[in-house]
């Protein structure tokens, strides 16, 4: 343990920006090993969310170019990368464009399922006929909503709904249309990338500020004042014209990530990597990003595709919730879930294995767990995080630590 607290003493300082006698020029330093400005600051939006990157919004994932800069640099064509936090999935889909093969474990069932519709293979002329298929059925159901047609049963088209977070949330045309896009979702083969495209509309149609989608605090049913359009604008009442735009985003999308994807393996597993079991060993090398200590709420962030597919909420597994409070114990539970993950991972690291970790570690928690795991704190970088959702005026960085398994 002491041999620990003295590696602990001599790394902390190296990564915090704080520590005025340091005078660390961060930009500097990341120009000159990267050849880049970690911010990212001067790349256009449309390239921060290229191609299946944008499928489905997930805050708090980091930017591709991050992903694609460290494992251009620390890893070669053919090896592994392992992803035990693996979200959405960025690190498993930057690694495939590079030709390396890569792990990723989520607890999250919804995060899961993103990553999965993400990096899957697809017979795309059938998946673009089923997106439109049921579409092309959206269309009319909504049409005739409108003008309050009748079905052939001699009964007006709308259903019942009685899922209270809609009801609170959501125009009844927007409702109606979403309910009835989700009670076809069963005829298709591809499920579970129609869902995406549902949950994606889902989040879009929310009556809510435009500025705001992150983060809403409560519904808007009155003309507003918007900060993002610069005047007036009014709730939305509709999800048809946000089912339309994703779904042709998304075939879109889907091309373009298959024109440029490997044959490179990409494992996906559902499960807790503080216990899971890999059969793969001597991986090369990991790139994360953990759960920030007490920042996002995963389940309430997509609450709205929580209700529509009832997807499992596991909070009281959840790293760093923000249901399980900011107080010293919080953060000794936080700290001992993440040495739980690395310990665990560790067994199936090569020895000198290159371990990053992106976080934001504001209570400097991870030079200890570094030491707890057996890893050694070989250099760190930080950037400041200049594009994000929401608009506020809260500066937020990131650290991005670059560990060594000892051997």
């Amino acid at each position: 343990m002491e041999s620990i607290q003295l590696r602990r003493e001599k790394t902390t300082d190296v990564v915090n920006a704080d520590v005025p006698e340091l005078n660390i020029d961060w930009k500097e330093k990341n120009i000159k090993t990267f050849g880049v400005d970690l911010s990212f600051s001067n790349v256009p939006e449309w390239q921060r969310t290229k191609h299946v990157h944008r499928l489905h919004s997930y805050l708090g994932k980091f930017i591709p170019q991050l992903v694609e800069v460290f494992l251009k640099k620390y890893f070669r064509k053919g090896e592994t990368i392992l992803d035990p936090f693996l979200g959405s999935g960025t690190t498993l889909i930057e690694a495939n464009v590079l030709g390396l093969h890569s792990v990723g474990i989520e607890l999250s069932e919804f995060g899961y399922l993103i990553a999965k519709i993400k990096t899957q293979k697809y017979d795309i002329p059938v998946l673009q006929n089923e997106i439109k298929d049921i579409l092309n059925k959206t269309q009319q159901f909504s049409r005739r909503l409108r003008k309050g047609e009748k079905t052939l049963s001699g009964e007006p088209p709308l259903m019942g709904i009685n899922n209270g977070y809609f009801k609170e949330w959501y125009s009844e045309r927007a409702a109606q249309e979403i309910f009835f896009y989700r009670n076809h979702i069963e005829n298709y083969h591809y499920q579970d990338i129609l869902k995406i495209i549902l949950s994606r509309s889902a989040r879009s149609a929310r009556q809510i500020p435009h500025y705001d989608l992150a983060r809403p605090k409560t519904p808007v049913k009155e003309k507003y004042w918007c900060i993002k359009h610069k005047g007036y604008c009014y709730p939305i009442n509709e999800a048809l014209k946000f089912i339309n735009r994703y779904s042709l985003d998304t075939i879109k999308r889907i091309k373009d990530f298959d024109r440029i994807r490997t044959n490179s393996k990409i494992t996906l597993l559902k499960g807790d990597s503080r216990t899971i079991e890999l059969d793969v060993e001597n991986i090369d090398g990991i790139f994360t990003s953990p759960p920030y200590y007490g920042l996002i709420d995963y389940h309430d962030q997509h609450r709205y595709a929580y209700e529509l597919f009832k997807f499992k909420e596991r909070l009281g597994d959840e790293i760093g919730s923000p249901t399980n409070g900011k107080k010293t114990n919080g953060r000794e539970k936080y700290k001992q879930d993440i040495i739980g993950v690395f310990g665990n991972m560790s067994k199936y690291l090569k020895e000198n294995a290159k371990i990053f970790v992106v976080v934001n570690d504001k209570y400097n928690l991870y030079p200890e767990i570094a030491g707890r795991c057996g890893f050694t704190i070989k250099d760190a970088f930080r950037r400041p995080v200049l594009c994000r959702t929401e608009r506020d005026n809260y500066k937020f960085s990131e650290s991005i630590y670059y560990f060594v398994k000892e051997g």
